[in-house]
């Protein structure tokens, strides 16, 4: 495979896992007590950890990726080849 698949593997696996981590250890608004008057969404994150979750999104999209070119590398699981166009 070349180096734009494997890129394009990573970061369907990062966007994915991202969606995973996101929801984890959000505390709302309305859940805190805090009211944010007009116009906020009462269900809206108090301290959503954007830098956190992405660290650690990153490092357990890496630990996935690196089993998953472990498997296909060293052919614990084969995958059918695609023709070609002819």
């Amino acid at each position: 495979m070349s180096l734009f698949t494997w890129a394009a593997i990573y970061l369907t696996i990062w966007w994915t896992v991202l969606f995973c981590v996101l929801p984890l250890g959000v505390i709302s608004h309305a859940e805190a007590g805090i009211d944010r008057g007009d116009g906020t969404d009462p269900g809206s994150p108090v301290d959503p950890k954007l830098k956190r979750k992405f660290t650690t999104t990153t490092l357990v999209s890496t630990a996935v990726f690196g089993v998953f070119w472990v498997v296909i590398h060293f052919h614990l699981v084969t995958l059918p080849r695609v023709p070609m166009g002819q």
